[in-house]
């Protein structure tokens, strides 16, 4: 193994807070592979790359020779992470819970070495409980220490009902951490609260308590909120070579960074010098190509990702789409129709102009002509509009 100092200049790189970092290096010192797990609740069929965040930098700490766990918590999806809602979360069956299950087990091996991750489900040690266990378990903390949880704080000020099964997700995802013995669990920023949940109940329990590696939540396409599958600004890791590609090439040339510091396999070293061949001269779109080129290599093959660029550049690049067209940024409540858009970003003088350019076969979409002129434009996702020949914009319809 890597000696401390090595591993933990790898760890940090994108992480957004480790705790305490002191008590981690001195982990590493131990040369031993540590017990390391991530959960995920299988609340929706699919993993996007917003996950991958987590699963790349478990990867790292894979290839460094540690004990990597991917837990599914198949018992606290039944409950529904509260984390960041402002109601409380509509449960899911057991039947929903299994298959999106079954799903989550073969995509994490997009990422994680087959052969060397352990799959756990939490409702192996959390349903032997009981009752007794429950009572004990929640009996570990106040309602005042949940109440310091700003989404529960929040909530109990506006007057909105927060459920007695609520707080003991922070316990049961605690509990997790006891149960597997973990020596450190990654999580996004918005879990610090139930990653030092388990710290707590580790020393209740007489374990070493575990450190925690926090990792940035990813900005979905439309750069203002976090990948989410409800928002639809998200690229998922099931998406098809082109669509990946596409979405990829479509976010902004300051998000890119974003994305490179968080997605790609390059050392930060590699990534400054792309920064530096911009500042030099070099398009941003082309940096961004070896991005989506990386990324659909990484989930498909390197076939799949020669193909993916040839298909963009064809569909693209013939359209002579220019580098500095503008980008407009529409709020609506709703899903808006493609007139109205064509309109409120000054491509046509009128809605009714816009009709009639759809009409006529006028308008484009992400390279692709438009002849519904019903056609409704959906929040939280960003399009490259064309009306003629030469006028082009960047649309991202958001909230």
């Amino acid at each position: 193994m890597l000696d401390s100092n090595s591993q933990l200049e790898i760890i940090k790189k994108g992480a957004a807070e480790i705790l305490p970092e002191d008590e981690l290096k001195k982990k590493l010192s131990e040369n031993r592979p540590l017990r390391i797990k991530a959960g995920f609740d299988p609340t929706a069929p699919d993993l996007h790359l917003g996950h991958s965040v987590l699963l790349t930098k478990m990867r790292q700490l894979q290839d460094l020779g540690h004990e990597i766990s991917f837990l599914i918590g198949d018992f606290t999806g039944l409950i529904g992470d509260p984390t960041g809602k402002n109601a409380t979360r509509p449960p899911l069956t057991k039947e929903q819970i299994e298959i999106n299950a079954q799903t989550y087990a073969g995509q994490v091996f997009k990422i994680l070495d087959k052969d060397k991750t352990k799959i756990c489900f939490n409702s192996e040690w959390l349903s032997k409980l009981g009752a007794d266990g429950m009572l004990r378990l929640a009996a570990s903390h106040t309602v005042a220490r949940m109440l310091e949880r700003d989404d529960f704080s929040k909530r109990f000020s506006e007057n909105k009902p927060i459920a007695i099964h609520e707080f003991l997700y922070p316990l049961m995802q605690g509990y997790d951490s006891v149960a597997m013995n973990t020596d450190i669990e990654l999580g996004g920023t918005d879990q610090k609260f139930n990653l030092l949940m388990g710290r707590e109940l580790q020393k209740q329990n007489n374990q070493s308590q575990q450190c925690v590696i926090m990792m940035p939540l990813l900005e979905g396409l439309d750069g203002v909120n976090k990948m989410s599958k409800s928002l639809g600004n998200y690229i998922a890791l099931t998406d098809l070579p082109n669509d990946m590609f596409g979405k990829i090439m479509s976010i902004s040339d300051e998000l890119m960074w974003r994305y490179y510091d968080l997605l790609s396999l390059k050392t930060p070293v590699e990534i400054a010098k792309l920064q530096q061949d911009t500042i030099s001269g070099t398009n941003p779109r082309d940096i961004k190509v070896q991005l989506a080129l990386e990324i659909v290599e990484r989930y498909h093959s390197l076939d799949a990702a020669k193909a993916a660029l040839h298909d963009f550049e064809t569909r693209f690049k013939k359209n002579d789409i220019p580098d500095d067209m503008p980008e407009i940024i529409i709020h609506t409540e709703n899903a808006i129709g493609l007139p109205l858009v064509l309109k409120q970003s000054n491509l046509v003088a009128s809605t009714s102009e816009g009709i009639r350019m759809i009409d006529q076969g006028g308008v484009k979409i992400n390279g692709d002509k438009i002849i519904d002129k019903t056609l409704l434009l959906q929040l939280d996702n960003t399009y490259i509009i064309q009306v003629g020949k030469r006028k082009f914009a960047k649309i991202v319809i958001t909230s």
